[in-house]
């Protein structure tokens, strides 16, 4: 029951958060800037395992007890990633950055940190994965609830870890400019489609 409550946790949470989104496309920039690659990587991972343990711990309730909760996070988070979305396409379209380039203009820990946490805690989808479904989910498995939680923690660890630190890997295509300018677009293209589906509910 422990190894299944924790497995079903793990393939959850990992399957929540493996779609390319908002939070990911930005780790996964820090990851080939190689920059502050461990900060991010913590605070994306610590701040999953917050919200998954007051899933699992019962307090998807707060969402139906404030409704206007959720109207605010909605477009406040619609509003910050058209903002950073337009920033992305703002580097694609400007001038060519190798990646050489790119960690030479690198950006200090507080600012990435505060862009990264905006990120996490502005997107009402976290919200909806982990109070209300992982929550929902973890009532099946009784007092083995709290194994589950730690399945879905251990995999936001995983997930985020290795992609902050596998996109290293594709370090030799990024050297190229063009690769730059292609990544830059396609995070302009998700935050925007995310900052849309989001105001438009």
């Amino acid at each position: 029951m422990i190894l299944g409550a924790f497995g079903a946790g793990f393939g959850l949470g990992f399957g929540l958060i493996l779609a390319i989104g908002a939070q990911n496309a930005f780790v996964l920039r820090q990851g080939l800037r190689r920059e502050h690659v461990l900060a991010v990587c913590l605070a994306c991972a610590l701040s999953d395992a917050v919200l998954i343990a007051a899933g699992v711990a019962g307090m998807g309730w707060i969402a139906e007890a404030l409704p206007w909760l959720r109207p605010v996070m909605t477009w406040g988070g619609a509003a910050f990633l058209a903002v950073y979305g337009g920033l992305s396409f703002r580097r694609a379209l400007g001038p060519p950055e190798a990646l050489e380039a790119a960690r030479s203009g690198s950006a200090g820990l507080g600012r990435t940190l505060l862009t990264c946490l905006a990120l996490t805690w502005l997107n009402p989808h976290v919200y909806l994965d982990t109070l209300i479904l992982l929550g929902s989910v973890a009532t099946e498995f009784g007092a083995a609830r709290p194994v589950f939680g730690l399945g879905a923690m251990t995999a936001s660890f995983v997930f985020f870890f290795a992609l902050g630190y596998g996109a290293r890997l594709l370090a030799p295509v990024f050297a190229r400019p063009a690769a730059w300018r292609g990544l830059d677009g396609l995070v302009g293209v998700v935050m925007w489609a995310i900052a849309a589906r989001l105001a438009l509910g």
